[in-house]
């Protein structure tokens, strides 16, 4: 059986979305944060919908604080006519039954004159929340990447109506203490009746602060985050179960600042210092970041929060919240990592279109260089010499010579992978040089190149080598556009201006096709692109540039043909 492998390009197509759609899900947690199950399920319902191309997708939820069970149903707009929510929730309704144990139905089942795949997934180990159904008419659904998606989203759901369940849960039993203790202000005036209901009502609520603890202890255990108080006269310490297991203590161990001690990274040992002594000096609140070193040599990134509180007498006491953030830190550090390897991909795709301008650049000054030599010679072979021809040939020849040497010069700081430089910039000088850098390839691709630089451009701070190739982007980009005008001049204009705000302008207008001004949200997304042999990051890297400076880029399409795209960032103190 011949194996057909799919196209690199769909291929990569695929992954792409895939890789949106999972930095998709896991932002969902955020968006969710403090919401109720009902401003949750309509978001997930929406994300699944778009993202595994279903005809419908279907949430039962049960067991929540505030609400009975409920039903949602998303059909596509598509199918509309086809799939009939009150048709579907009964359906469902039938297949999955009410046993727990059915946990995953994956089928094919006919509904109504269609059949459809059917896939569900738990809201829980045993269906305690709810469950999530997604259909499609594909046989093939779901694929790898779906099934991995459909159990990403169940998790984040799970993770979200968890959260809400915890908040609404202690909510409810806030309001039932606040109930029970006017309540029981008004029952101490009955008599012993009074009293034993009064008896029966603190005995329920204990028993609704014991399931609240129980939420909470699971929610601590789920975010990674532990509760603690410190009593600074005492030093008395005490955790939550949820910062044992963070720290790596035994439950029983007690807990001290010099056995903190012990777990924090030597080299934020002074940050620790510093926070004790600030807390004893009753600060009120703070907040720290810092490491812990474990013994077998891992690294835990923490987050603390604290909140100083005093008691009747007085006594100064902290209630805090420590998370572990190692996940999160490990994703920031890995996602800068790929934003500078994708920029300097960015820069180095550059050079394989410019390599035609740069062997110009280079071959004129190279060929000066040739002639000017050869004329000096002949000059010094001639009877007498000619000695000031020879002198002024000899310049000429260094001149030429430097350059060639400023081109090279301009090519390695471009293409070369270094850190970001924070300096005082010319914006009008950085555009000369890019523009020079460019001139012969865009008078190959018969583009006229203008510029009108501000006289009074106050200077900037930034890199200046990254400020370069956004500039070289937006030139590269307007090249680009114009590459299928033929009934007028191919004109790209290079401005500068002082801005609102104490901040300097750059623009870079040209007389292309220009773009719908549907797709005008999608022009700074990464991988989206207009051009056939594109890969879509030159503006989203350019756009994380002018951002990284405190600016900001954006485009806007012309009276006339063409577009005009424009970055602003704050000018130099000082300028």
């Amino acid at each position: 059986m011949k194996l057909q492998l799919e196209h690199p390009a769909d291929e990569i197509k695929r992954l792409r979305r895939y890789i949106n759609d999972l930095v998709s899900l896991q932002a969902l947690p955020a968006m969710w944060s403090g919401a109720k199950p009902g401003d949750i399920v309509p978001t997930l319902l929406d994300s699944l919908l778009r993202m595994l191309d279903l005809d419908f997708v279907y949430v039962a939820l049960t067991n929540l604080v505030d609400a009975g069970p409920s039903e949602t149903v998303r059909v596509a707009q598509s199918q509309g006519q086809m799939f009939r929510p009150r048709e579907l929730c009964a359906f469902l309704n039938r297949r999955l039954g009410v046993d727990p144990q059915k946990l995953h139905l994956q089928e094919r089942s006919h509904i109504g004159d269609e059949e459809v795949s059917l896939v569900s997934w738990p809201l829980g180990v045993q269906r305690e929340i709810g469950v999530i159904v997604a259909g499609s008419r594909r046989a093939d659904f779901p694929r790898d990447t779906e099934a991995l998606l459909l159990s990403l989203a169940a998790n984040q759901a799970l993770t979200g109506l968890q959260q809400a369940r915890l908040l609404g849960e202690q909510k409810r039993v806030a309001d039932e203490l606040d109930r029970s203790v006017a309540q029981r202000t008004a029952e101490l005036a009955a008599a012993n009746e009074g009293l034993r209901k009064e008896v029966a009502e603190r005995r329920r609520a204990e028993d609704a602060l014991r399931r609240s603890e129980a939420f909470l202890a699971e929610g601590q255990r789920l975010g990674r985050i532990g509760s603690l108080s410190w009593r600074v006269e005492t030093d008395e310490i005490t955790w939550s179960e949820e910062l044992y297991r963070i720290f790596g203590f035994e439950r029983d161990v007690p807990v001290t600042l010099d056995l903190i001690g012990t777990r924090v990274h030597p080299e934020d040992i002074p940050l620790l210092h510093d926070m004790v002594e600030k807390a004893r000096g009753a600060v009120g609140d703070f907040e720290y970041e810092h490491r812990l070193l474990m013994p077998n040599d891992s690294v835990k990134y923490l987050h603390l929060i604290a909140h100083g509180i005093r008691d009747n007498d007085g006594r100064l006491e902290y209630i805090g919240a420590v998370q572990d953030v190692t996940q999160r830190q490990s994703s920031e550090e890995a996602l800068a990592r790929a934003g500078s390897e994708l920029a300097r991909v960015a820069r180095v795709t550059s050079l394989a279109t410019l390599t035609a301008s740069i062997a110009h650049e280079v071959n004129q000054p190279l060929s000066g260089i040739v002639t000017n030599a050869g004329t000096c010679l002949r000059m010094l072979a001639m009877e007498p010499p000619n000695v000031d021809g020879a002198r002024e040939t000899a310049r000429r020849t260094i001149r030429d010579g430097n350059r060639a040497s400023d081109v090279i010069t301009r090519l390695r700081a471009l293409f070369s992978r270094k850190d970001t430089i924070a300096e005082r910039v010319d914006l009008n000088d950085a555009a000369r040089e890019v523009g020079a850098l460019s001139l012969s390839e865009l008078q190959r691709d018969r583009v006229i190149l203008r510029c009108e630089l501000a006289d009074d451009l106050p200077l900037v701070t930034g890199d200046r080598v990254q400020l370069q190739q956004v500039i070289l982007n937006l030139l590269r980009n307007g090249s680009d556009a114009m590459n299928t005008v033929h009934d007028r001049p191919r004109e790209l204009l290079i401005r500068t201006a002082r801005d609102e705000g104490d901040r300097a302008l750059l623009s870079v207008k040209d007389a292309g096709t220009g773009f719908d001004a549907e797709s005008m949200d999608k022009l700074f997304q990464a991988f989206y692109t207009t051009k056939h042999d594109g890969m879509g990051i030159g503006l989203s890297i350019s756009r994380s540039i002018i951002e990284q400076h405190d600016g900001r880029l954006w485009a806007t399409l012309n009276d006339g043909p063409g577009a005009t795209f424009s970055f602003s960032i704050p000018c130099a103190p000082n300028t």
